[in-house]
């Protein structure tokens, strides 16, 4: 009676070790860097989201961030846009696209004419070497853009969201 006991108690640990292994390589592809980082076609999806499908004119935006970070937590990024700011023609958005971040809108940026100027500095996390694009939307509707392109040498961002 023993000895069938024990091979029953063998026999469900290594079941439950073939699935304790199943379930670290189920996990392990779940969140491997090629599923949890964005592609650029989603950069792309995000931009068209945003322009609603208009064409995004180069120009008029100056993205500023540096060729060489050496840390992606912290990574200055300045914007600015050249318009004169008043009640007919002022900027209305920022929206900063990072292709390879998980979510690859960083944030957005909403002016008026009141703001005076259309400057942004600020601080962002970025997940990999990869191009950021700063795309101003303006008060007639159009979309104008600014791309840089950064080497970041230890990854942020590199958690599921």
């Amino acid at each position: 009676m023993m000895r069938k006991d024990f091979i029953v108690q063998k026999s469900r640990r290594a079941w439950l070790k073939k699935i304790q292994k199943l379930a670290f390589l189920t996990l392990g592809a779940w969140f491997s860097p090629l599923t949890v980082f964005a592609k650029p076609e989603d950069a792309t999806k995000a931009i068209a989201e945003i322009t609603g499908g208009k064409p995004v004119i180069n120009g008029k935006v100056n993205l500023v961030i540096p060729p060489l970070v050496e840390n992606g937590n912290l990574v200055v990024l300045k914007v600015s846009v050249e318009s004169p700011m008043t009640p007919n023609d002022y900027v209305k958005a920022i929206h900063v696209i990072a292709e390879g971040n998980p979510l690859p809108n960083i944030f957005t940026v909403y002016l008026t004419p009141r703001s005076g100027t259309a400057n942004i500095t600020t601080r962002v996390r970025l997940a990999d070497s990869q191009i950021v694009r700063a795309i101003a939307q303006m008060s007639n509707g159009s979309f104008y853009q600014g791309q840089a392109e950064t080497l970041v040498t230890l990854s942020a961002c590199t958690e599921m969201v």
